[in-house]
């Protein structure tokens, strides 16, 4: 996050927005369980290993489908070299349309599916050689690095920019607000305008210089 400029920075904010948008939608709508916060289906998914209740499919589904999205998105890393960025936030941006007219139709098994794709595909947007250098849709990572910023900070040690981990959380936490009071409140529309959001991040990172 502290590598990349201040366009990248926001765009990373932005998307951050987005996958928390689509994680309050997706758990409003499956019972608790999560889109794109997979530590969450995998403590889901423990309890109900232990407990034998029956209950532990639909995690392990949701796990496998995130997986298989990042597997797609870092597919099409590969394949779109140093136009990655407007690659991967078109796939997302289709996979958000799917699942908003899935829902529309009543075929809430596709919507989460779609869902699911579109959040594991999202984590290759930031990558370098291969590896995810800003995860946008789960937010431990930067939490702790927000702070060991603290503590550098405290000692007079501290990277400027520090702060940036820490608005990647906001960015999250304001999506999920967003998505949960639009859930309740435009149940048929919040998908719709989760597909407009990341077409517009498309847009964005058509403008941004290409990368190596």
């Amino acid at each position: 996050m502290l590598r990349y400029d201040p366009e990248r920075r926001r765009l990373a904010i932005a998307l951050s927005g987005l996958a928390g948008f689509v994680d309050a939608v997706g758990f409003l709508s499956a019972e608790g369980h999560f889109v794109s916060f997979m530590s969450g289906n995998s403590t889901r998914l423990g309890v109900a290993l232990s407990t034998l209740s029956g209950t532990a499919l639909f995690p392990a589904v949701l796990i496998a489908g995130f997986v298989c999205g990042v597997a797609l998105g870092a597919l099409l890393a590969l394949r779109a070299g140093s136009r990655r960025k407007p690659v991967i936030l078109g796939v997302v941006t289709a996979l958000l349309l799917i699942g908003a007219a899935a829902r529309g139709f009543g075929s809430e098994p596709v919507m989460l599916a779609a869902l699911v794709l579109a959040m594991g595909v999202t984590n290759n947007t930031f990558q370098r050689d291969g590896e995810v250098t800003v995860g946008l849709t789960y937010m431990t990572g930067a939490l702790v690095r927000l702070g060991q910023g603290l503590a550098l900070w405290l000692v007079g040690k501290a990277e400027p920019g520090w702060i940036q981990w820490g608005l990647l959380w906001c960015g999250l936490l304001t999506g999920a607000v967003l998505g949960a009071s639009l859930q309740s409140r435009f149940p048929f529309g919040c998908l719709w305008i989760a597909a407009a959001w990341a077409a517009m991040m498309t847009l964005v990172a058509i403008r941004l210089p290409a990368e190596s």
